[in-house]
């Protein structure tokens, strides 16, 4: 029994040793494979950290470049992506195979655990350092898509300004009592351009928001301008309305007259001297009237602070009275213009004369023999004159032709001048 006993306790004793001894050899494989989860874990992490990093330097170069180059950078950005999928996937499954935690953990276990995990740890640091070394690779366009967005920032804060600056000038004028309802119209139509404007580069490109800010900065400005001159423009659209009503008044008054200078042309002239005057007086009337017609319905604008409707009627007013003077100055014109030359039809006829003349010695200084391009239609305008002239004679002369004729010649006269001095410029 005490052999058995000292057998049974020989047995133990050797066993509570030997399992000592193993069992430190397990703890240090234990802390082994704990050192390499822990080293891959570090690695795990970096490798996260700098795919971040990258990640944000790609998205800069997205927004900023368009290039070929920048694709291409998105591109190898994206490869490398999968690649760390590959890896970190590795080491997820190394830990999850694998609790170092258990409290009977066999050697062969932890150290299988360490084994993959240094694996993983070194593949996590070889891809970190693919990452390294294609983030290098980046930087000159990374620094060029830096200083393309440091263009977003001042350029959307001007165009910011612009806006709170038109909707001030907005509010001036409205508590001056306009309403300015055409001005407020376009600053609303700016929101959807600026809601694009705040979604930034990075949504829409650095050229396209630099450049939409530009065009809300020209627009706001715009808007701040006008807004800034409608009193001054409203007193002036005033004045302009009292002007042309003054005036619609004093052309009424002229075409009550041109009655009596168109009984003088019948009395002393042909009818082919006045006979396309008839319609003057009637037609002065009748525009005049449409004209002030179209003040009342300017005055009805202005008062309801259509500036654009004020602006037309006002252009088409002027207009038509601009016409409606002509015509009335065109009768009296025409008497004045016809008595001079029944007083004395040679004054006109020296005149026509003195422009051939003048004519003729341009064409031949510097030749002894006319051109015949230029010595032809001269001589047309002496033939001309004479014929002219001999029109007069009879007992009711069409001076009106007489005068329209002369002033012909003196046109045909003026284009070989004109045709000479080109020439001659030319050569």
């Amino acid at each position: 029994m005490d052999r058995g006993m000292a057998d049974t306790y020989g047995r133990g004793t050797v066993t509570t040793a030997s399992r000592r001894w193993f069992g430190g050899r397990d703890e240090s494989r234990r802390a082994d494979a704990q050192a390499a989860k822990d080293a891959a874990a570090a690695a795990f992490y970096e490798l996260d950290t700098a795919q971040r990093d990258l990640r944000i330097s790609i998205e800069t170069i997205a927004a900023a470049d368009g290039s070929p180059a920048a694709r291409q950078a998105t591109e190898g950005f994206a490869a490398l992506g999968q690649r760390i999928d590959q890896v970190s996937h590795v080491y997820i499954e190394a830990v999850d195979a694998h609790d170092l935690d258990r409290a009977e953990l066999e050697a062969s276990v932890a150290t299988r655990a360490r084994d993959e995990l240094t694996r993983a740890r070194d593949e996590l640091l070889r891809v970190k350092g693919e990452l390294e070394r294609f983030a290098q690779g980046l930087q000159p366009l990374l620094d060029k898509a830096e200083t393309q967005l440091a263009r977003v920032a001042p350029a959307r804060e001007r165009a910011r300004a612009a806006l709170i600056g038109a909707s001030d000038a907005l509010d001036a004028v409205r508590a001056k009592g306009m309403r300015a309802d055409d001005l407020a119209a376009r600053l609303a139509a700016l929101g959807p351009e600026l809601t694009k404007l705040n979604q930034g580069a990075a949504l829409h490109g650095v050229q396209e928001t630099v450049q939409r800010a530009d065009r809300i900065l020209r627009d706001a400005e715009a808007i701040r301008a006008e807004a800034a001159r409608l009193p001054e423009r409203a007193a002036e659209i005033d004045r302009r309305l009292v002007s042309l009503r003054t005036r619609a008044q004093a052309l009424r008054n002229r075409a009550d007259r041109v009655d009596p200078v168109l009984s003088e042309l019948r009395r002393r002239f042909s009818a082919a001297c006045w006979q396309d005057l008839q319609h003057v007086p009637d037609e002065a009337v009748r525009d005049v009237s449409r004209a002030e017609e179209q003040l009342r319905e300017a005055g009805v604008a202005r008062d309801e602070q259509r500036w654009a409707d004020v602006g037309t009627l006002i252009e088409a007013v002027r207009g038509a009275l601009d016409a409606t003077d002509g015509a009335v100055s065109a009768a009296q014109d025409r008497l004045t213009r016809l008595e001079a030359v029944a007083r004395d039809p040679q004054a006109e006829v020296d005149r026509t004369r003195f422009a051939i003349r003048d004519a003729q010695r341009l064409a031949m200084a510097g030749r002894s023999v006319p051109d015949p391009r230029h010595a032809r239609p001269l001589d047309d305008a002496v033939a001309r004159v004479g014929r002219a002239l001999e029109g007069l004679e009879g007992r009711h002369p069409d001076y009106w032709a007489f005068l329209q004729e002369m002033e012909a010649v003196r046109a045909s006269v003026n284009r070989v001048v004109s045709g000479i001095r080109e020439e001659r410029g030319q050569g």
